[in-house]
């Protein structure tokens, strides 16, 4: 995946944009909506074929040794949908980008990030000054990426000031819930990590939601980020 994401999606937007073939997507009688999920189609596709090839082994396995089918093909499931779900956040990538390298490497990246989330989280002290310092510095970046797809840096900074003012008086109120909270709070966001249930042998159905809300949530993003480029121009 470290490598196929990015190959997989480091063109499907940002090559468009350098070639401003983008100009087209706009005038097609579909709407944006239905380019990005095509495009996402076409990649899922595409992920769907190593899988499917995968599913043959435990069924060849099984013909010579007894094989937990059950286990093989949720493990096989949860596999699928965690390349869905770094599929959708390669595409976002690339819609806001508009140089297929730099959305390979920014790709890449985020996915290491993801990788070694729950690693990075428990480099972080537990006590609550640094849960909240913490929490606000994610704030930052998220207002970062809501100004880089709006271009509207009062908005930006108004949702900043209000995250940041909420977080601070949650902790003035309430300090003894933010003792270990970013840890907690990375170790449920990280993709990852849920694959291991299913690798394990554990059908989490929490896991399967949460991967296509993931999905959905950064396909909703690719879209908007094409509307806004749609619009400034």
């Amino acid at each position: 995946y470290l490598i196929a994401v990015p190959i997989l999606t480091m063109r499907s937007v940002a090559e468009e944009k350098k070639q401003k073939t983008d100009q087209l997507l706009y005038s097609l009688p579909i709407s944006l909506s239905g380019v990005v999920v095509g495009k996402y189609l076409a990649m899922l596709a595409v992920l769907l074929v190593p899988t499917a090839i995968m599913g043959l082994y435990p069924l060849i396995l099984s013909q010579f040794e007894t094989v937990p089918l059950q286990t093989a093909y949720g493990a096989l499931t949860g596999f699928f949908l965690l390349g869905a779900c770094l599929l959708s956040i390669g595409l976002f990538v690339s819609s806001v980008t508009e140089n297929q390298v730099a959305a390979a490497v920014i790709t890449l990246v985020v996915m290491l990030v993801l990788y070694f989330m729950s690693g990075l989280a428990s480099y972080v002290s537990t006590a609550a000054s640094a849960s909240l310092t913490a929490l606000i510095i994610v704030a930052a970046v998220l207002c970062l990426v809501l100004y880089l797809l709006t271009k509207n840096a009062p908005v930006s900074i108004a949702v900043l000031a209000v995250l940041a003012g909420g977080l601070y008086l949650w902790y003035s109120q309430d300090t003894s819930a933010f003792s270990g909270l970013f840890s907690d709070i990375m170790n449920q966001l990280s993709v990852f990590d849920r694959f291991d249930s299913f690798v394990e042998g554990v059908f989490d159905l929490t896991a399967v939601v949460y991967d296509l809300s993931v999905t959905g949530l950064f396909l909703f993003l690719s879209v908007q980020a094409l509307e806004k480029r749609r619009w400034s121009e």
